[in-house]
């Protein structure tokens, strides 16, 4: 196998079949290309599934599968990693918004020897709060994760089998894709494609969902958090410890000082808060560990239909 093509769906009864249609029409061009195109669906509340279903019965290089819950977008893209076999992997969007019909600019790019290719947005067609999202989530890839300043990544790229196969080995809960691909490979290369209006609905991010994305992302690839609250408590010590000093030499040189009500409880509430925000990002951390020592899955499969079932490690 060539190429397979890995699509999470949520949300998209109306849209993933012409997604599908177009990645079909593009890979018709170069019929020397084998391919198979994989569709997670992940525990939608339409009637996706249905369609996913029709699709498989209709081709025969096509999986489906179902998820028992909803994972998350990761999550599901890591389930369909793991029933895919092609050569090269490359994941877009069950909403139209990334171009199917570009696959092999990125198809390309990586065969001039790279091990990753972002597909990369000249111009964006996203509401302002899912560009405000993309931007935060690219600043903390970019501090966190070693992501260089000049690479995009989003969620339509491409990538060698091994890549996957090490991605793969990643079986701990909440998966976080970008930051599996930043430690696996600096080979990366970005192509510019063009994003589209969404074919219908609206992102099934909210500020929610995207705050879980990034507390995941920061804690499951970084310590970077934990050293910012040791430099935190250090300078809090040191501003502290500064003021003592100004107070005991006040008091020698013969001035005092009455404080006030309010300017203490600024300060109690100001410190005390700072302690609770760090005890949050350890205990973000300890909660991670102890999921983790408890075996909860990354994902759970309902049902899977075309082809063999998911393969094991």
């Amino acid at each position: 196998m060539d190429v397979s093509f890995v699509i999470p769906c949520y949300g998209s009864e109306h849209t993933i079949e012409k997604v599908v249609d177009e990645l079909r029409t593009t890979m018709a061009q170069r019929p020397e290309c084998s391919y198979e195109i994989v569709l997670v669906n992940d525990n939608s509340p339409d009637q996706v599934w249905g369609v996913i279903q029709k699709l498989v019965k209709t081709y025969s290089n096509m999986k489906g599968i179902s998820l028992a819950r909803n994972f998350g977008q990761h999550a599901a893209l890591m389930a369909g990693y793991r029933s895919c076999s092609g050569d090269i992997v490359v994941s877009l969007d069950d909403d139209g918004q990334t171009p199917a019909d570009e696959a092999f600019l990125l198809i390309d790019k990586i065969k001039e020897g790279y091990d990753v290719v972002y597909g990369c947005y000249p111009e964006i067609k996203q509401s302002h709060f899912r560009i405000f999202g993309s931007w935060v989530n690219e600043k903390m890839i970019e501090v966190l994760l070693g992501k260089p300043r000049e690479l995009k990544c989003t969620s339509y790229y491409a990538a060698r089998r091994f890549i996957i196969e090490e991605m793969l080995r990643y079986r701990n809960s909440y998966p976080y894709v970008g930051g599996l691909v930043l430690r696996s490979t600096k080979n990366i290369a970005n192509v510019p494609v063009h994003h589209r209006a969404r074919m219908e609905g609206k992102s099934g991010y909210s500020l929610g969902k995207l705050l879980a994305l990034w507390f995941n992302g920061f804690t499951a690839f970084s310590v970077k958090p934990l050293r910012l609250a040791t430099v935190v408590g250090f300078l809090c010590a040191a501003a502290g410890f500064i003021y003592g000093v100004v107070m005991v030499l006040r008091k020698l040189l013969g001035y005092t000082t009455v404080l006030g009500y309010s300017s203490l409880i600024t300060v109690i509430l100001f410190i005390g808060g700072i302690i609770m925000v760090l005890l949050g990002i350890i205990g973000e951390y300890i909660g991670r560990i102890y999921i983790s020592i408890n075996n909860a899955p990354q994902y759970v499969i309902r049902e899977t239909i075309g082809g063999s079932d998911e393969k094991t490690d």
